[in-house]
């Protein structure tokens, strides 16, 4: 009865592990769950308390009942039959395919993490490369928005840096619900980007099981009052201007809105512009079919380069931040209004027609949105250059002081034909000042002997700068 027991060390180690591990699923793990329920109560009860836009409840619904929502929605329900028997393939085959899109598309988001971590880290991040500022605002429109709407931003895409500057400057009224595409699936990005809300898409994906099944989840997240943030031209400009738009994402946010419903759909144009866009040069070069595509070890190597450089600059107190980063919020489009005045419910069109009413409401949209597109210094200069005729061969140059009266110039047309311009310090002077500068640092344009012309293989990145305002000095022509 009192002998002794003896266990190999391995044994021992491996039982203590054991051990541990229940000890920390049965205590510590419920206890941190707790905690952080808690911690993340508190802040939506504050949150609720000052929003405009209060946090829905289904943006706080568990994701897994999200998932199982969207996987047995009577639609995608009927789509995995037509699909099963087009291909010919077994149900429950086409019900695994559906929920590994469930899976990808529905967000986790986490109220803490967007509010108190990437809230901080947006106006951290935003803060540290640009002078950001918010221009104009329809405060009187965007405060008659009801509060229970589904409020849409619809928005240009000028940079990456878009999802951060508009995440920053609406967090006082509201949180945003992304789409965002393939770049951002990478591990661990995913993880929190999807707690922040966002949601992944296939922007190429040509099936048509997949698209109902992101059809559906936007849609009920348009139902349940989710505020989202949609880009029309889908991707990143390459030459500054608007692109064609891409209709999928407002398609499946209105096709199926019910105009006598409680819930009305408020879709807001906002316009943001940059005097500095990060990847502008990438960008650009795609513009050339000739020019080959670059490896990832040299994207990466230039990446690490550029960055180098910047911290170089910052230690020698020679860094300037990258100019202004501007957007405007415009005047808010009820979609209960819109309807009514044409006199029709999109529920009840056919497919052709409805395609045709979300196109001009698409076109609307993006009118709404050039208007609201902010003028900074740096497009103001460029297009000045431009104008001058300073891109050839002959280097046309101008003086500081006739550079300065044509951007005077520049500046009233632009303002009579309702751009926002923005004058930093209201100073029309130190305005010039600033875009002059940037675009000698970055040896765009050469001063000599006191006279500015444009470097001559740099007239394409130009170009890109005085694109993002070019549609008020046509309409002004026209």
């Amino acid at each position: 009865m009192n002998s002794i027991v003896t266990t190999p060390l391995w044994a021992f180690v491996l039982l203590c592990i054991l051990a541990a591990w229940a000890a920390l699923g049965s205590l510590l793990i419920p206890s941190v769950r707790w905690f952080l329920r808690r911690r993340v109560n508190v802040v939506i009860d504050e949150l609720n308390t000052r929003l405009q836009l209060k946090i829905q409840p289904f943006k706080l619904t568990k994701r897994q009942v999200l998932i199982d929502r969207l996987i047995y929605d009577p639609e995608v329900l009927k789509e995995v039959e037509a699909t099963a028997k087009e291909k010919g393939s077994r149900r429950e085959e086409i019900m695994a395919e559906v929920g590994i899109y469930a899976r990808e598309i529905v967000p986790s988001f986490n109220a803490y993490a967007y509010f108190r971590l990437g809230y901080w880290a947006a106006r951290w991040f935003a803060s540290l490369l640009y002078r950001v500022r918010l221009g104009y605002a329809d405060e009187q429109g965007l405060s008659d928005v009801p509060a229970e709407a589904s409020v849409v931003f619809i928005m240009n895409h000028r940079s990456n840096m878009d999802y951060v500057l508009v995440s920053y400057l609406a967090a006082s009224r509201t949180s945003l619900s992304y789409a965002v595409g393939e770049w951002a699936r990478i591990w661990p990005l995913h993880t929190l980007i999807r707690s922040l809300g966002a949601y992944f898409i296939r922007r190429k994906s040509g099936s048509s099981l997949y698209r109902k099944v992101l059809a559906r989840y936007v849609h009920m997240a348009t139902e349940g009052g989710v505020v989202q943030a949609v880009y029309p031209e889908g991707n990143l400009s390459r030459d500054g201007e608007i692109k064609p738009l891409k209709l999928g994402l407002i398609s499946y946010i209105v096709s199926s809105f019910d105009p006598e419903g409680e819930r009305d759909i408020v879709l807001v144009p906002v316009g943001i512009n940059y005097d500095r866009v990060i990847e502008d040069r990438s960008l650009v070069r795609r513009l050339d079919p000739s020019a080959g595509r670059k490896s990832v070890s040299f994207a990466l190597w230039t990446t690490v380069r550029f960055l180098i450089h910047n911290f170089a600059l910052m230690f020698r107190k020679r860094w300037y931040r990258f100019g202004y980063a501007g957007v405007n919020f415009g005047t808010p489009i009820s979609m209960k209004e819109y309807l009514s005045k044409k006199n029709i419910d999109f529920r009840t069109l056919d497919r052709d027609t409805l395609f045709k009413e979300v196109e001009q409401l698409g076109e609307n949209l993006m009118e709404a949105v050039k208007v609201v597109i902010p003028v900074l210094p740096v497009s103001l200069i460029a297009t000045v250059f431009l104008r001058n005729d300073g891109l050839g061969k002959e280097k046309k140059k101008l003086s500081e002081l006739e550079l300065k009266a044509k951007a005077f110039e520049l500046i009233s047309e632009l303002e009579s034909a309702g751009a926002h311009v923005y004058i930093p310090r209201k100073d029309r002077e130190y305005a010039i000042t600033v875009g002059l500068r940037m675009l000698t640092l970055r040896k765009l344009v050469i001063e000599e002997d006191g006279l500015y012309y444009v470097k001559p293989e740099e007239h394409t990145l130009l170009r890109y700068y005085a694109n993002a305002i070019k549609h008020f000095t046509e309409a002004e022509q026209k």
